[in-house]
């Protein structure tokens, strides 16, 4: 089965060949993707590097966290893209967006005020997960609403840390 996977506005063609390869363009690799003690965490050995990282499916996209920084996912099949395609839909960057912590941690710091305005990547907080610290980004440009929480502060998977619109 063939995928169209979209991250950072940029579209990949990803085939599932088996249990153990996948294709993205024209790359044939060798995969091995496992949960985590039945967590949200899944070490991903690629042609045989080890990588660890936290996936959860968000209020429109896949979250993604892999080495510190976290991405949003879009992953379609190519008869959904097709469908959405004929329909005229496309992704609305409008309305309010709640961002929620993508696991358990520590907020180090808040980068960003109520009402500022932030662009689209931005870095609007630091949340510390299994000695790592990560960069949540701004997904569209927009203006912040209410910020819930402040450094020093402990959070819950899914709890709502801001949002904006």
């Amino acid at each position: 089965m063939k995928y169209i996977t979209t991250i950072d506005n940029k579209e990949f063609e990803i085939e599932v060949v088996d249990e153990h390869h996948v294709r993205i363009g024209e790359r044939l690799l060798k995969v091995d993707f496992e949960t985590v003690s039945g967590q949200p965490v899944f070490s991903l050995i690629l042609d045989g590097k080890s990588y660890e990282s936290f996936v959860y499916q968000g209020e429109e996209d896949w979250e993604v966290l892999l080495r510190g920084r976290q991405y949003q996912v879009k992953i379609e099949d190519e008869r959904e893209k097709r469908l959405r395609a004929a329909a005229g839909g496309g992704a609305i960057e409008g309305g309010e967006f709640h961002l929620k912590a993508p696991m358990p941690g520590l907020i180090v710091a808040v980068s960003v005020e109520e009402g500022q305005e932030v662009k689209k990547g931005q870095v609007i907080l630091i949340l510390e997960s299994m000695k790592m610290q990560n960069e949540l980004k701004a997904p569209r440009d927009g203006v912040m609403g209410r910020i819930r929480v402040k450094a020093g502060e402990s959070v819950e998977q899914k709890q709502t840390l801001l949002s904006m619109h």
